[in-house]
């Protein structure tokens, strides 16, 4: 399959990432976010979608974002230095209802504040499981994203669990379920961080944004 990057923006995506990138710090409360520095980017999805491998794989630092060993239980917004030049925010797992319901009300709130009052932040990707595709936890995600004017960006990941002809089946359903939403990018990204696959081109993506 041929690339729709060209070589350049594959080289800036690879430079982008092949610079330090670093654990900045872990936000629950609005009035604890850092000060904005240039173009944020924020990774969401449900619990276990592999956020946490994507952006380490990404990266190329092993242990750069941790996965919570309870699903559903980390709420902060986590950020993270990439070279200097972008700050990549990795949002908490939803699809689980593990906290008591005021605890996930106020997270909510705080999700909400950061993504309708957060200037610098030029576009969210979303993961969805290959697996399982888009889920109604999914749909939620999007409706807020919608309303909070986000431009997003979806990204399958896992792709090395299904066979090709499966991945193009559920590219094509996950294309369908977000064509006519008003914030969401057209283009969707297939990725697994277990075989590396269609990393090189995320990356392009990413570095295309700065």
């Amino acid at each position: 399959m041929t690339s729709r990057f060209t070589s350049d923006q594959l080289l800036a995506g690879r430079r982008l990432f092949s610079a330090p990138s670093t654990f900045i710090t872990g936000v629950a409360a609005l009035h604890q976010l850092p000060p904005e520095k240039g173009v944020e980017i924020a990774f969401a999805g449900r619990s276990n979608v592999g956020k946490s491998s994507l952006i380490n794989a990404l990266t190329g630092v092993k242990e750069l974002a941790r996965a919570s060993n309870t699903p559903g239980r980390t709420r902060e917004l986590n950020f993270f230095n990439i070279a200097d030049a972008l700050t990549l925010i990795d949002m908490p797992g939803y699809g689980y209802a593990k906290a008591p319901k005021k605890e996930v009300k106020k997270w909510q709130s705080v999700l909400r504040g950061y993504l309708r009052g957060r200037p610098g932040l030029t576009r969210a990707f979303v993961l969805i499981d290959a697996r399982h595709g888009v889920l109604a936890a999914d749909e939620e995600m999007f409706d807020l994203l919608d309303e909070s004017a986000v431009t997003y960006q979806l990204v399958l990941t896992k792709i090395d669990k299904l066979k090709p002809a499966g991945v193009e089946k559920v590219h094509a359903e996950t294309e369908a379920a977000v064509k006519k939403r008003s914030a969401a990018f057209p283009l969707i990204h297939a990725t697994s961080s277990e075989k590396f696959t269609g990393l090189e081109e995320l990356r392009a993506e990413i570095a295309g944004l700065l």
